[in-house]
């Protein structure tokens, strides 16, 4: 039965929204956070594996230094408080794809504390947001359900289990309620999540690749009367793993708790999982607290120690951060603010500097990236990541409009013959036969027809009425199916003319 929701204008306009994020970066260390298993993507289901990931009486952990500095980085990065001892916990539940039935994780004694991050809106504002925590744990297995609808459990008959993600390092971003947002709510958790992507990779210490896994969000969502008001009861929308989702599931809640407030009704603590066929949140279990997990340190493992010197090291190596880079780009490329807002909403800062790279001019590599391309993907509802064209591609379509051998029309369907999967620039060019035609004698020709047809705009051009000269470009470009340079045709109307 479908839940009852109230206009979002409405919902944010009764009720003061108020969010949390917690975000689960994976590590990209060569091994998992206590054992010598290796850490790769798209292995074989349980072949990853040592007794100490699988939970094997006896096994004894002990903690990966890469894991701990890198997540002492991220902590920099977050302008979080770096603690000289830290520890681990165990946090006991049981479910499938944890088999020591417990995770290994940090309660009251975390690797980092409270931080901060300031995100960037369309709109050229800046909103920052509190960060409780960057706490060290080992990642669960994975769950795949099969004989239900999508891979879900609802109506599944049986479940598989891979462990080879068991025991992969993470941290867990967990921030502060996030407060004063109202309608930019889901905008901010956006920004949010997108910036610390960005993070991540510019420091290279994870793939941030959300459709495999690496970084996804559980999005808490709670709605109070006024901004004065108590903390309402919040939902927990467990592991979205795009910013679409992220947006649209707080989007959905504010409206599923709005109407259901307005009508008397109670938002009931639980976790939720969002299904992105419906675009909607569905209801899990009653939320857990902290109790009832029953944290307390692990036995097996010692303390943490971070010296100040260290921290001092790892934050020498710390490399350029997203928007001092951003700043450094623009200035290089020569954008407006603008521009370069309009770049890294749309997620291409990567995707336009490594077409830069290739070869191509800023304003090129920006036109393509945010006009077609963006077209396409807004039109396929993909990330422009996800979509069949590299930055090389890109510039070579570029480098073909420098050389004469592509117009902007014939370049526009040789990008379209690249996303469409036809293989290349160049093999699509030669699949299509878009080259611009060189032969002059041939242009001149269809010149000389075009205006033949036309004596009455001839009279006109040579009175110095220039403005139909388009009319005869247009026949020349049909009659040569859009394979001629227009500026080509049109010194030669002006030479036949004269």
């Amino acid at each position: 039965m479908a839940e009852k929701l109230m206009k979002f204008a409405e919902a944010v306009e009764k009720y003061d929204p108020v969010i949390g994020l917690e975000v689960h970066v994976e590590l990209n260390t060569k091994t998992k956070l206590f054992c010598p298993a290796e850490v790769s993507f798209g292995g074989e289901p349980n072949t990853q594996l040592t007794p100490v990931s699988l939970g094997l009486p006896g096994s004894l952990p002990v903690v990966n230094k890469e894991a701990i500095d890198y997540a002492i980085k991220l902590g920099l990065a977050l302008h979080c408080d770096i603690a000289e001892w830290s520890q681990f916990a165990r946090k006991n539940y049981f479910y499938p794809d944890m088999p020591r039935d417990y995770q290994i994780s940090q309660y009251d004694k975390p690797l980092n504390g409270e931080g901060y991050l300031d995100v960037e809106l369309e709109d050229g504002s800046t909103f920052r947001v509190p960060i409780e925590r960057a706490h060290v744990e080992d990642d669960a297995g994975k769950n795949t359900h099969v004989g239900g609808a999508d891979g879900r459990i609802e109506g599944a008959d049986h479940s598989l289990v891979d462990y080879n993600r068991a025991g992969v390092p993470l941290v867990e971003i967990v921030t502060k309620p996030i407060t004063g947002a109202g309608a930019k709510a889901a905008e901010v958790a956006g920004a949010y999540v997108r910036t610390i992507r960005d993070i991540v990779r510019a420091l290279d210490i994870s793939n941030a690749r959300m459709e495999q896994g690496n970084m996804r969000a559980d999005v808490n969502v709670s709605l109070r009367p006024s901004a004065d008001a108590p903390l309402g009861t919040r939902s927990e929308t467990k592991n979205v793993n795009s910013f679409r989702g992220i947006e649209r599931t707080i989007i959905y809640e504010i409206r599923r708790q709005a109407a259901l407030l307005d009508a008397g009704g109670e938002v009931l603590q639980e976790t939720r999982h969002w299904d992105e066929a419906s675009q909607t949140t569905a209801g899990g279990r009653v939320k857990t607290d902290a109790d009832d997990y029953r944290y307390f340190p692990d036995p097996d493992l010692v303390m943490v120690h971070t010296t100040k010197e260290h921290v001092e090291e790892l934050k020498a190596q710390m490399p350029e951060m997203p928007r001092e880079r951003r700043n450094r780009l623009q200035a290089q490329w020569g954008l407006s603010d603008n521009d370069m807002r309009d770049i890294v909403n749309a997620s291409a800062l990567d995707l336009v500097e490594e077409t830069v790279k290739a070869g191509a001019t800023a304003a090129g590599a920006r036109k393509w990236w945010m006009g077609e391309i963006s077209r396409v993907a807004n039109e396929s509802e993909k990330s422009l990541e996800e979509l069949g064209i590299t930055p090389a591609d890109v510039a070579r379509v570029e480098e073909l409009i420098t050389q004469g051998k592509l117009n902007d029309k014939l370049a526009k369907q040789t990008v379209a013959g690249v996303l469409a999967g036809e293989g290349t620039p160049d093999e699509v060019v030669e699949k299509h036969g878009f080259e611009v035609v060189q032969d002059t004698g041939a242009l001149e020709a269809e010149v000389d027809k075009a205006l033949a047809a036309n004596p009455d705009i001839v009279e006109k051009l040579k009175s110095g009425n220039m403005k139909p000269i388009g009319a005869i470009i247009g026949a020349v470009m049909k009659a040569t199916r859009g394979q001629a340079d227009a500026k080509t045709v049109t010194g030669i109307v002006m030479s036949k003319i004269k």
